[in-house]
């Protein structure tokens, strides 16, 4: 990617979004950016912007070139007039730039009076004079103390609310925050978040059914939940505003206390308001990038006698395409040939890799699918001679219809797992290879199987069964254990039992599936 597509891309967003390099030269910026600080423009420099210390902004981006996820910070830069404008940032190092040196990604939000945090001081500074006053009265010392402590305790509910909402990515996790501490925070008795999804979430053609994002956590205005809402029921609504658009509301069931002061109501609706703009923005770009993704894997033929399934899903904190691939080859009549495998890293630059290893690997099949080493051998020349620097994890299988032989090998790949059909499953652990790509040369040595009746074989990349602070061996188990609960299940259903084994879980990767049984 270069700086006009990255422009090109960035254009439509509300808030301003610059790229610069680590001496602080801004490399590109979108509109929004040179609409809040007329200088935030491309060839500046945020040193020559900033009014805070040089050091705070040579520290965040230290920690934002060294980081490819993104972490908070503030800066204060100078606009035209020469006056201070705050904002809440968050950088990263643009892992997709393909350009000298390592470049910044960094997300600026203005913090205006209607900003939570300047509605933050302003209670602070009036609780400061509340206290000076009130401590020249002897009789009232008392009572000063008990409405200082309870202020605190507010103060300290809005900050836990603040980091709830700040840990939150998707819908379901802000709808969780917000449940989870909204109502302690305006001492309610409940509180329920009511959005509009369309609003939040643009759909990718016409007609598009948006309901796999509804959630229990949270009422959905666009799919026919509020017609089940009483017309009647007791609840406050403040409504939920962010860059002009009105997103839903927030209801609240007053507890004991009565009614939440409407200024802090206001300020909790607007926070909260910023949280679900935030989640439904990043839910789009999970949503483009999977249908993306779905885009570059081919469609499978339909081959008489064999029964196949695929599914696909992105990792639960990607919003990037990944080079996640799956394919079948019909050779002859007997012989079909099976391939899964990832190319290593996420961005455009793995999807396209992928999407050229996808093609030739069909190319490489004609010449010499029947001898699966042979075949994994020519994709190691192929991706180590026009795309050096790239690595990627594969397995190619050769399955023989008369014979009911599986030969396979796998490239530094997660074993393949046959599920016999009273749900007991084996591994094909059979020798193992070094990655294709990085070593020119690299010898692949094949293993063999006979499939009894009715048993299917499953591919899978990595996403699947790895997990954070978790050994391999733990997640291998995990499918074992979900083969026994397929019994009986037609290839579509037990490819979807497999995808999502662990409902609740939160995959660091994405996960592709083909499985395939013969009949």
């Amino acid at each position: 990617m270069n700086p006009g597509l990255f422009e090109a891309i960035t254009r439509t967003l509300p808030h301003p979004v610059v790229l610069c390099a680590g001496d602080g030269t801004i490399l590109a910026a979108n509109p929004a950016a040179t609409t809040s600080v007329s200088q935030l423009c491309t060839g500046a420099s945020l040193y020559a912007l900033v009014q805070d210390d040089a050091g705070v902004l040579r520290t965040h981006l230290g920690n934002w070139l060294r980081s490819g996820s993104p972490l908070p910070g503030a800066l204060v830069l100078k606009d035209s007039d020469g006056n201070g404008v705050r904002f809440r940032c968050h950088g990263a190092r643009a892992t997709w730039w393909q350009g000298p040196g390592a470049v910044v990604q960094l997300h600026l939000h203005r913090l205006d009076q209607a900003d939570r945090f300047a509605v933050l001081s302003r209670e602070v500074a009036a609780l400061n004079r509340e206290v000076v006053i009130r401590r020249t009265a002897e009789a009232q010392r008392e009572q000063l103390l008990r409405a200082e402590q309870a202020a605190r305790a507010r103060l300290q509910r809005l900050y836990q609310l603040t980091a709830a909402l700040a840990s939150s990515a998707t819908l379901a996790q802000v709808a969780e925050a917000v449940a989870r501490t909204a109502a302690r925070v305006l001492d309610a008795e409940g509180v329920t978040l009511e959005l509009h999804s369309r609003r939040l979430v643009p759909a990718l053609e016409p007609g598009e059914d948006l309901r796999v994002l509804s959630n229990t956590a949270w009422r959905d205005l666009d799919q026919g939940q509020d017609s089940a809402r009483p017309e009647a029921d007791g609840a406050l609504r403040v409504a939920l505003e962010a860059d002009g658009v009105v997103l839903g509301a927030l209801a609240v069931r007053p507890g004991d206390a009565g009614a939440p002061e409407a200024e802090h109501l206001t300020a909790v609706g607007q926070q909260i308001a910023q949280a679900v703009r935030r989640a439904g923005l990043y839910e789009h770009e999970h949503r483009v990038a999977e249908r993306l993704q779905l885009s570059l894997l081919p469609q499978l033929p339909d081959v008489p006698g064999l029964k196949v399934a695929t599914c696909y899903a992105p990792g639960s904190d990607m919003v990037l395409v990944g080079g996640d691939w799956y394919d079948l080859y019909t050779l002859d009549d007997d012989r079909i040939g099976l391939s899964i495998g990832d190319v290593a890293g996420h961005g455009l630059p793995q999807a396209a890799v992928m999407a050229q290893v996808i093609a030739a690997l069909r190319g490489i099949v004609v010449r010499c699918g029947d001898r699966p080493s042979v075949v994994m051998s020519e994709l190691n020349a192929y991706l180590h001679r026009y795309h050096r620097g790239q690595m990627a994890t594969a397995c190619y299988l050769l399955y023989d219809r008369r014979a009911r032989t599986l030969t396979y090998v796998k490239a530094g790949h997660p074993p393949p797992l046959a599920v016999c059909s009273d749900g007991s499953s084996r591994y094909l652990d059979g020798p193992v290879s070094p990655p294709v790509g990085p070593i020119p040369g690299a010898r692949y040595h094949q293993g063999e199987t006979t499939l009894t009746e009715g048993e299917a074989v499953l591919l899978y990349t990595d996403g699947l069964i790895e997990r954070r602070a978790e050994p391999l061996d733990t997640g291998l188990a995990r499918l074992t254990e979900t083969a026994r609960q397929g019994v009986g299940m037609n290839v579509h259903d037990l490819c979807r039992l497999f995808l999502n084994h662990q409902p609740d879980a939160t995959y660091l990767d994405d996960r592709a599936l083909l499985l395939v049984r013969p009949e």
